[in-house]
């Protein structure tokens, strides 16, 4: 058989470009107990994606005891009391963004738990919501409906796509990140390797750690459980410094092969939401297929006691530069 020297080098330096990714990174925030408070702002607007929700700020979230923190965890979490009419506002719940915005770095999330139950609609993101989809956008934690696993997609402005394979441990289910195209689906890694990476399966193992890498040559996204052995010591403990070269493969690997990622992603904010049914939640489809009751917008309105455990904990937010 004759080889095509051109393609075999390409795909060459292709697989050695994803299997040496990583580098040295060195601690700029760490975000434990009341330090979300100074380091995020809370983000009281109409909910982007129409979901059943209202946004409350800072001194209503914490009346309300939507928000609360201690001296190693941080709390955020949506009303589980009260009965919605159908012509009033949605539950409230909770969206920060970060103060300090990022552009190559790498990201560790310690969290214990994530919102679960029919109608949710849980987020840990980061995107420039002033030039968005032009400034890129990193889904690292996100789903709905307790359908696991987790997702891990980017939305993009055009000319953005994935390879359909790549050296990552999850399985790619879109590959055009554009958002005008596929209903905004983005470009789509579901961590197949592990179901307890969301949702009531997260939580049963008292969660984990998610960490994202961002160049302008990849971006991966990497889940540990809590429990797992082989989880690098640098990435759980906070260290001063990290070396992403040492993590093993990645569950999700988005590389610049077919996307500019210089061009199509700027200074982002982390940002961290739940909302209620929506665009994907409650799409009747989606809902449907989740084996939901009822329908979305019903069952969040008429239901708060399902929400006991729509709840975000976090042991700390650690970023790198």
């Amino acid at each position: 058989m004759r080889l095509n020297i051109v393609n075999v080098s390409v795909a060459l330096a292709s697989l050695a470009g994803s299997a040496l990714a990583g580098a040295v990174y060195t601690l700029s925030d760490n975000i434990v107990g009341e330090g979300f408070y100074s380091s995020f702002n809370f983000e009281a607007i109409p909910d982007p994606t129409d979901g059943r929700v209202t946004y409350v700020d800072q001194s209503t979230a914490q009346m309300l005891n939507l928000t609360y923190s201690t001296s190693n965890t941080f709390i955020m979490r949506a009303d589980d009391t009260t009965v919605l009419t159908p012509s009033g506002p949605g539950r409230n719940s909770v969206r920060i963004r970060s103060n300090s915005q990022y552009t190559q770095h790498v990201v560790v999330f310690d969290m214990q738990h994530m919102p679960e139950g029919c109608g949710t609609w849980p987020a840990v993101w980061e995107t420039n919501e002033s030039n968005w989809p032009a400034g890129g956008e990193v889904d690292i934690v996100e789903g709905v409906n307790n359908v696991e696993p987790n997702q891990s997609t980017l939305h993009t402005s055009p000319n953005c796509t994935m390879p359909n394979s790549t050296t990552q441990l999850g399985t790619t289910v879109s590959t055009n990140c554009d958002t005008a195209v596929d209903g905004n689906s983005g470009c789509g890694v579901q961590l197949t390797e592990d179901y307890n990476s969301f949702g009531p399966g997260f939580n049963s193992i008292n969660g984990g750690w998610y960490a994202m890498e961002r160049t302008n040559s990849y971006i991966q996204v990497w889940f540990w459980e809590r429990d797992d052995e082989s989880a690098p010591f640098d990435a759980t403990t906070g260290a001063s410094s990290i070396d992403t070269s040492l993590w093993g493969t990645p569950a999700a690997y988005f590389p610049n092969t077919d996307c500019d990622l210089a061009s199509h992603f700027d200074a982002n904010n982390i940002i961290i939401n739940l909302t209620f049914c929506g665009d994907w939640a409650g799409n009747s489809a989606v809902y449907a297929a989740s084996g939901c009751p009822s329908d979305c917008v019903t069952y969040v309105d008429n239901n708060p006691t399902a929400f006991t455990n729509a709840y975000f904990e976090f042991s700390s937010i650690n970023v790198y530069t």
